[in-house]
């Protein structure tokens, strides 16, 4: 999709909102980074604000959000929405404040549900947890002007059928787009062929189970002649180091670890890798890694369960059973092994990547579900 830049007197003005960000890799922040970009060559600058409780207080950053949004009267205010922006511990209940104050002083509201279901677990204090996030997430959607969902409706399974105020909206990958093909030669003659494996967990106990996963899915595609080696980027890679450095240390695969990366240099890795695998649960479509992985054409092998009926489906990836190591081996091999597969899932991967995740359209689809002007 292309625009030309509008004049100064033509350009709308929106506002992102967000709450605590991360002090390394604050996805949330990224994500309205690369909107802002693609909204200015539609005519809509986006500004962004944060409500800094953990720095200020509550009191004090409410007040401060009083003060900042009684110029935003009758603005698009983009509330950006997880559990933990608004809370410490889980329980987003000012987040309920930050939009009654809104919402009282004029401004439209376009929640942003990067979070659209409950975090809790099973264990008494998480399942309270989870209720109070569900009953914060329909109260939200009760008061917002429009309501945004990176998850097909039909996946929200709370959302009242045929709400007029919810659309669905996919995420962007976080990093520029490469401009060119600039995919890795698949060819059956190249090796070891480089396997990216983008972000693992900082839960100690979940992080032993991912690398289980890749450690099995290494050594059988090792056994069926793959040659390849393995590089760790992005969030928790750095933390994991000795951790991966254990679970590959008897296997004939060399192992980078590059750690978090400015965005144009994830696009660099990327785009120089032959496939992705994505170990960090069941791909649903907020899983950013694999967006990524999607924007520079890369053939993915994940885990099956939660893709059905969203773009990931149509994308180039192999499904393999949740949990599966050896699956995910075999998959693997099948792509290093066979350029003809590969170039069918870049392929794939890059039409979804126009149809569905470029962020020209994604401005696009914001500005026809809030009404802006275009140029």
């Amino acid at each position: 999709m292309t625009s030309t830049t509008p004049s100064a007197s033509e350009v709308d003005t929106w506002v992102a909102l967000l709450g605590r960000g991360q002090d390394k890799a604050d996805g949330i922040q990224d994500y309205c980074h690369f909107l802002g970009e693609a909204l200015g060559r539609h005519g809509v600058s986006l500004q962004i604000s944060r409500v800094d409780w953990p720095h200020l207080g509550w009191r004090r950053a409410l007040a401060g959000l009083r003060r900042d949004c009684q110029s935003w009267r009758g603005r698009w205010v983009l509330f950006q929405y997880t559990a933990l922006a608004f809370s410490s511990r889980g329980f987003p209940l000012r987040a309920l404040a930050v939009l009654r104050i809104l919402r009282k002083n004029g401004a439209r509201c376009a929640v942003v549900f990067h979070d659209p279901f409950r975090q809790g677990g099973r264990a008494a204090l998480s399942h309270l947890r989870g209720e109070i996030q569900e009953w914060v997430i329909r109260r939200m959607l009760s008061f917002a002007d429009r309501a945004i969902f990176p998850d097909p409706l039909s996946k929200v399974a709370w959302l009242p059928k045929n709400s007029a105020k919810a659309i669905t909206i996919p995420i962007g990958a976080n990093i520029p787009e490469p401009l060119l093909s600039a995919q890795a030669d698949c060819s059956e003659y190249e090796a070891p062929k480089a396997v990216a494996v983008f972000c693992l967990s900082l839960d100690t106990l979940v992080l032993a189970e991912e690398l289980k996963d890749l450690s099995v899915a290494a050594q059988t595609a090792c056994d069926s002649g793959a040659r390849f080696r393995l590089i760790f980027l992005g969030h928790g890679t750095e933390e994991a180091r000795e951790a991966i450095a254990m679970a590959f240390r008897s296997m004939p695969v060399d192992i980078s670890v590059l750690g978090l990366l400015s965005p144009q240099k994830v696009t660099e890795a990327l785009s120089g890798a032959h496939a992705m695998l994505c170990v960090r649960g069941k791909l649903y479509p907020r899983r950013g890694s694999a967006i990524a992985g999607i924007a520079c054409g890369l053939p993915i092998v994940g885990y099956a369960g939660e893709a059905e009926g969203t773009p990931l489906a149509e994308a180039g990836i192999l499904f393999v059973p949740y949990r599966d190591g050896v699956a995910m081996g075999k998959a693997l091999a099948r792509v290093l092994s066979n350029p003809a597969l590969a170039l069918e899932l870049e392929e794939k991967s890059r039409r979804v990547q126009r149809e569905y995740y470029s962020w020209d359209l994604i401005a696009a689809k914001f500005i026809e579900a809030l009404g802006a002007q275009q140029s």
